[in-house]
């Protein structure tokens, strides 16, 4: 058989023989805490976070540094790396290396590699008319860390934000990859509108979102009416905005929710409707939040359709 790539995913993914693909993805960013450890922890669950979208095992983790050597202690970039590692380990694979440069401001994160079973693994373009729209954390993290460094809010303030953004996506791909879903993406940068759009553009069907059971860290909605909406969310409405149905007539503050730019956001599925049950109790047994947010259809390709 011939090596090749496998389009639709949101991690680049060789396929080396009929059993095994290779599966490679690389996220690195400047803090959103303000912790070193815990900003290693959640950039280290991000990077991860594209492994998982497709079901894949994590072997091995390069960092990636930038760092001011000369305004910051040495000891900040260690409980970085530290907090990286820990979060490298949880999820069963090892820091193999990395690169650090000089720079004015501090970045971290990794490029990392694991293996999936081609057969098994979950991409953005199997959804179905019919299957149902499950969310595995809240959204609004891009608000509250927008008003964590506006000092408006504090880390205890956004404490449930930061629990969930240092978690792994893992036991949600283990379930998923159980259970037997039909498509898969991560909600990171593009924001749920971004994620869910392309996803539904590369199964060829439209999504309706039910706009009001969009989940959210607490404050989230609060910083939005404050105004507190960072540029790439401000990017992702304006970007993505032609592609909704039905915006004129949701809260601009649920719509500033589903625009908001997420760091180590959660995974969005589709899952047939027979499957709903099976899912929504692995997921809970696994200690995994889970929220029905939307359904697909027929149609429409690349559209959501919000539903109040």
């Amino acid at each position: 058989m011939i090596s090749q790539e496998i389009p639709f995913a949101d991690a680049a993914i060789y396929r080396l023989n009929d059993s095994e693909a290779l599966v490679q993805s690389v996220d690195f960013f400047t803090p959103v805490v303000d912790d070193p450890y815990t900003y290693g922890q959640i950039a280290a669950a991000n990077a991860l976070s594209d492994l998982y979208a497709v079901g894949a095992r994590p072997l091995t983790a390069l960092n990636l540094v930038s760092f001011p050597v000369d305004c910051l202690e040495s000891d900040i970039l260690v409980k970085i790396l530290q907090g990286g590692a820990e979060r490298v380990h949880a999820a069963g694979a090892v820091v193999a290396g990395g690169h650090s440069i000089e720079d004015d401001e501090p970045k971290y994160g990794l490029s990392v590699t694991g293996l999936v079973d081609p057969r098994k693994m979950v991409t953005t373009c199997g959804c179905q008319p019919g299957d149902q729209l499950y969310l595995t954390k809240p959204l609004g993290t891009g608000l509250l860390t927008t008003a964590l460094r506006g000092e408006i809010l504090t880390e205890t303030d956004i404490s449930d934000a930061i629990i969930g953004m240092t978690m792994l996506n893992k036991a949600a791909a283990e379930v998923m990859l159980a259970v037997g879903v039909s498509a898969c993406t991560d909600i990171t940068g593009f924001g749920f509108i971004g994620h869910a759009s392309e996803m539904a553009e590369a199964s060829g069907v439209g999504i309706k979102v039910f706009i009001n059971d969009l989940p959210a860290y607490s404050q989230a909605l609060e910083m939005a009416e404050m105004g507190l909406v960072p540029a790439g969310s401000h990017r992702n409405r304006d970007f993505y905005s032609p592609r909704l149905n039905g915006h004129e007539n949701c809260d601009p503050l649920s719509l500033d929710l589903l625009s908001d730019a997420q760091t180590s956001g959660g995974l969005l599925i589709a899952v047939a409707k027979e499957k709903v049950d099976v899912l929504e109790e692995q997921l809970t047994a696994a200690a995994v939040p889970v929220y029905r947010v939307g359904e697909v259809i027929s149609g429409a390709s690349g559209r959501l359709f919000l539903a109040t």
